[in-house]
């Protein structure tokens, strides 16, 4: 007990010595200090609708410039990615916007459980996103119908990256021919989309590689423009008015389009029609005959495209 004693008297000594100790002369290096706790630096550029910054893997507006439409729909799309939604072959496509069971998917074996899953492909998310943030079916229609879509305000090339564009801008995969996949843009480099079967509803950075093909930026007020509505399947669009022209883009079916001009060009027969008028569709930067455009065979209201115009 007695030694514990000198112990004990011993530290409260030097306790002592070291609170009492005199500050350092001056030039004399100071006494080193425990650095205070920072806060780790924000992720580069993720920027979130009211201005605080989003983590890497948060869906929601991660830069500025967007509408107040496309910021509504990104809202949309990244409720259902926190809901935890699956992406499901077809899915989103029913008769109203929102999530649908999908269907199998002949050519993906991971398909197999898409008809008891209710969710989204990546058409069927950017279809709900869209009438979520306008309360209207702007964007009915699978994924090339959707980049090709009449209320486009803007269109981006590959070439163009990702520098121009806004959160809510659509990015597309796949060529001229045959767009495979659509997703929405968050900003900083991120997307919300429904990627494949088997997967939840993610954020994923944009992939530029493996065929990106551009975007679009959706006008989400009053359609502009000559607006009419085409017949038929599989009806080529023309790089140029005629029918030996490269071809651009097949529509499905039955597709809205906005016409710019018309020409008398190559003469056309076709289904029973022979007809030599085409018309520029500016959505498409491509030609289609008169003949699959319902109307007359020289639209109203539409203007002669310039002689120079090819």
């Amino acid at each position: 007990m007695l030694r514990r004693r000198h112990v004990i008297a011993a530290l409260t000594a030097w306790t002592v010595l070291l609170l009492w100790a005199p500050a350092p002369a001056s030039g004399a290096p100071p006494v080193p200090r425990p650095a205070p706790a920072v806060a780790p630096a924000p992720a580069s550029g993720a920027v979130a609708a009211s201005g605080a910054v989003a983590a890497d893997d948060t869906c929601a507006v991660r830069a500025p410039g967007a509408s107040a439409a496309a910021e509504r729909a990104v809202a949309a799309a990244c409720e259902q990615v926190a809901a935890g939604v699956w992406y499901t072959w077809g899915g989103g496509h029913g008769p109203r916007p929102g999530p649908t069971y999908g269907q199998v998917d002949p050519t993906d074996p991971a398909s197999e459980h898409d008809p008891e899953r209710l969710g989204f492909d990546c058409s069927g998310l950017v279809r709900h996103a869209y009438a979520r943030a306008t309360g209207e079916d702007i964007l009915n229609g699978v994924a090339s119908a959707q980049h090709y879509t009449h209320r486009a305000a803007e269109r981006f090339t590959a070439a163009q990256g990702l520098a121009p564009l806004v959160p809510g801008d659509l990015l597309v995969w796949g060529t001229s021919q045959k767009l495979h996949h659509i997703a929405l843009y968050l900003g900083a480099g991120k997307m919300a989309e429904a990627r494949q079967s088997g997967t939840k509803l993610m954020v994923s950075d944009v992939r530029l590689d493996g065929g990106y093909f551009g975007a679009v930026r959706v006008d989400t007020g009053p359609v502009t423009g000559h607006v009419f509505s085409t017949w038929g399947e599989g009806v080529w669009t023309k790089a140029q008015p005629s029918v030996r022209a490269a071809r651009v883009y097949a529509f499905p079916g039955p597709t809205t389009v906005r016409v710019q001009c018309q020409k008398h060009a190559e003469t056309v027969t076709s289904d029973g029609y022979t007809n030599d008028a085409w018309s520029y569709l500016p959505d498409y930067r491509a030609w289609v005959t008169n003949i699959y455009i319902k109307g007359p065979a020289w639209l109203d209201s539409v203007p002669t495209c310039p002689s120079d115009m090819r």
